[in-house]
């Protein structure tokens, strides 16, 4: 399975990609998409876009992973992260792939082991979960690759019968 993370951000927005080969899960490109806070928002908006359709068109991932957000102090912050969430998740459909949601915590419980994890204690996971000389920064990037490792996680407990993390919004286009 061929899974590609997002971490939504009009400023910056993480992807990952993640393939999982043999039972051992492997980073294939990850990186962070950046727009120009001086631009307008429609702008802003039409280039994170351009950016996902060809990075969706690159990659062709099998599913595509987006970070649900459930709560943000700064009324601002979450506008702008819902509108890049909401980019994000146009994208995948309008090329007919499939979409999963998961909440921060949710994606922390399973790769950390808890969902309260620190920042940093995500990016230490992610890189000894994928094999990485040394954690994916910024965090952005590892946060993408940490949503990916959730679904492929959660992937792997459903096909073995047992209860997996119930992500929101789950719907195949395909």
């Amino acid at each position: 399975m061929f899974v590609l993370g997002v971490d939504p951000g009009l400023t910056r927005c993480g992807y990952g990609c993640v393939v999982t080969e043999g039972g051992q899960e492997r980073a294939v490109a990850a990186g962070v998409i950046t727009t120009d806070p001086s631009l307008a928002l429609p702008l802003r908006l039409a280039e994170l876009r351009h950016e996902l359709v060809q990075l969706v068109e690159q990659c062709a991932p099998d599913v595509v992973v987006v970070e649900r957000v459930l709560f943000q102090n700064n009324a601002r912050t979450a506008m702008s992260v819902g509108q890049a969430s909401g980019v994000a998740l146009c994208c995948a459909a309008e090329a007919g792939i499939e979409v999963a949601e998961y909440s921060a915590n949710e994606v922390k419980l399973a790769v950390a082991g808890y969902g309260a994890a620190t920042k940093e204690q995500v990016q230490v996971m992610v890189a000894e979960l994928l094999r990485l000389s040394e954690p994916p920064r910024p965090p952005d990037v590892a946060d993408a690759l940490a949503l990916a490792l959730c679904h492929l996680a959660s992937s792997r407990v459903q096909r073995l019968g047992g209860p997996a993390i119930a992500p929101a919004g789950v719907g195949a286009l395909r």
